[in-house]
């Protein structure tokens, strides 16, 4: 029977991105995420294009403890194991520290930072208990390693998930279960980063329409990141290739971080 993944923040973007790509791998995929329509739609896909049964969506607030629980309940009801955990849940608010509202930097904290803590707890023991060497890799960024101005909520709970990632491999050791962080550079073209464009016109005191440019200059490979090389990161990590692999946070930046 196929390897189960299950992908919070699954039902947009890159999340959805990655689903098709560990469908077209051979995976069975649990989507997962807080609009549950869009993660049924994106299961449904999946099921057309591939086979039925190979997806399913579930609806899932990754803040809130109850609401993790009863997925990995009925993940686990659904498929019969988990052998990888993909966190790709994320929110990014930017603003000036001097204007930045606390309501913001705790759901940052919230979304970027608790909701992976909630689903690899959860499915840790899953894991654990059918005795699988699992993987749980989550989708931070580049903000994780360096701060980011104007961004203080989203790089203080991307920092925050390196040293998670780093103790659960500690933790996890033990049972074969492997966990790393993948620090992504500037995905230029997602809606994340084109939401935040007139913000960082404003920062940079140019028009929004050069942004993407001042951006790309910055990447000695001269381009933004894009979902293709996420997933390319996300299938080697995931399979027993990089099993001698944990605690690892990897540059997927083009060069433009190199720690």
């Amino acid at each position: 029977m196929s390897d189960v993944a299950v992908v919070v923040g699954g039902g947009q973007t890159l999340g959805a991105f990655l689903c098709e790509g560990l469908a077209e791998a051979g995976y069975r995929v649990a989507v997962a995420d807080l609009n549950g329509e869009n993660a049924s739609k994106v299961a449904s896909s999946l099921n057309d294009k591939y086979k039925t049964g190979t997806a399913k969506g579930f609806q899932v607030d990754a803040t809130c403890e109850e609401s993790v629980k009863a997925l990995a309940t009925s993940v686990a009801a659904t498929f019969h194991q988990v052998n990888l955990l993909v966190y790709s849940a994320g929110i990014a608010k930017a603003a000036p520290i001097t204007h930045f509202p606390l309501n913001d930097f705790e759901l940052s904290l919230q979304v970027n930072l608790i909701g992976y803590f909630l689903t690899a707890r959860e499915f840790a023991q899953i894991m654990i208990r059918e005795g699988i060497k699992g993987r749980i890799i989550q989708i931070n960024s580049k903000s994780g390693k360096m701060g980011s101005k104007h961004n203080t909520g989203y790089s203080a709970a991307k920092f925050g998930g390196v040293g998670l990632t780093q103790s659960l491999a500690l933790d996890l050791a033990e049972y074969g279960i492997t966990v790393h962080s993948l620090m992504l550079g500037n995905l230029l073209k997602s809606p994340m980063f084109q939401s935040l464009i007139p913000q960082y016109a404003e920062k940079l005191k140019i028009k929004p329409e050069e942004v993407e440019s001042v951006y790309t200059a910055k990447v000695p490979l001269n381009r933004g990141c894009e979902y293709q090389d996420v997933l390319n990161a996300l299938l080697f990590y995931a399979s027993d290739k990089a099993s001698y692999c944990t605690g690892q946070s990897i540059n997927i930046t083009g060069g433009q971080v190199m720690f």
